[in-house]
């Protein structure tokens, strides 16, 4: 009979001495973000049934309608870890401003940042939805950390992941080294360990992009993707386009099979889309701990100084060849 696989909390105890600066705190709050992913599962097996989907009516602080399952995943964040006592201060991107935890604090060391749920477009049409998050530590003991203290690096995150809901409930993250994915076994409600110590390859025959901006890229974007379109010199066949609505599983697929996601700067929005804090910098960080690369075409992720809490960026991600040659278009090298 083969071994078990690890469960994901005996999994963080056996490896809390090689994760730098961890605490049993801090394994216990992983512990904390794959309940939140057993609960957010729970919901979306019975979305059609329960009168989750649609919209609330509301508009978030990105100027957004927000559907019901952005609500409820929002509030399962902040329900969990409200009195976890783990974590001192809250940021979401459905939420205007943090919402700091004084009963947490000064026990709670850690500050926690997340895009509750990914690809909302997919959730009435029964397809891939994620969620993604960032872990800081707070190293005051003075007084609880301002919404100034949380614009930090990318470079500064202790910890980052995501969760992937598709055919099965997926957590994967990085401490330290290394990126590792437990998948949720539900018949026994624990996450197993499926995929160890992931590594990406330099390059893959994948791309993802929302095609239907073509138009708004600059020249030195639609270069590049037109160039993924014609025969490879090392495959003798273009690059095949994989594209859900949903970034976190278009990084996961990348993720484990090579390949590159873009979600570039527009010639009117050179900004980008999608949000520093919440989005790219925890994706970015678990991308190169996997040995890939993230950039907004420009400059590294993870060095990208935050000037505001819901800070938009451009994000290309993916094999780290595949990412340097998107530069050098972007850059007009190539």
């Amino acid at each position: 009979m083969g071994q078990f696989p690890l469960t994901l909390s005996r999994f963080i105890i056996q490896n809390q001495d090689s994760h730098q600066g961890a605490t049993e705190e801090f394994s216990s709050l992983l512990t904390q973000i794959g309940l939140v992913g057993k609960l957010i599962a729970q919901d979306l097996r019975r979305a059609g049934l329960i009168n989750i989907l649609g919209m609330t009516g509301d508009t978030n602080v990105q100027g957004e309608t927000v559907k019901k399952l952005d609500a409820i995943a929002n509030d399962t964040f902040v329900k969990v870890f409200q009195h976890s006592g783990f974590v001192c201060v809250l940021a979401s991107e459905e939420m205007e401003k943090p919402i700091s935890l004084p009963g947490n604090w000064p026990h709670g060391k850690y500050m926690l940042l997340f895009d509750p749920l990914d690809g909302s477009s997919n959730t009435d049409c029964n397809m891939p939805l994620g969620a993604s998050f960032s872990i800081l530590k707070c190293d005051r003991t003075d007084r609880l950390p301002t919404e100034e203290e949380l614009m930090r690096k990318g470079t500064e995150q202790v910890a980052a992941g995501y969760l992937l809901y598709g055919s099965s409930t997926m957590l994967v993250y990085t401490v330290g080294q290394g990126v590792y994915g437990f998948t949720l076994e539900p018949g026994i409600g624990e996450y197993l360990l499926s995929h160890e110590q992931i590594r990406m390859p330099e390059r893959g025959r994948v791309y993802a992009a929302n095609e239907g901006n073509y138009h708004k890229w600059p020249a030195g974007t639609k270069k590049y993707v037109d160039s993924l379109k014609t025969s490879d010199k090392a495959t003798g066949r273009p690059y095949s386009g994989r594209y859900s609505g949903c970034l976190v599983a278009d990084v996961h697929r990348i993720l484990l099979g090579g390949g590159i996601y873009l979600y570039p700067g527009e010639v009117d929005k050179p900004d980008g889309k999608l949000r520093l804090l919440y989005e790219a910098n925890p994706l970015a960080l678990v991308v190169e701990r996997a040995g890939g690369k993230a950039t907004t075409g420009m400059s590294r992720i993870l060095e990208v100084e935050p000037k505001k809490l819901h800070q938009r960026v451009p994000l290309i991600i993916g094999s780290r060849r595949d990412v340097e040659t998107a530069e050098a278009f972007i850059q007009g090298r190539a």
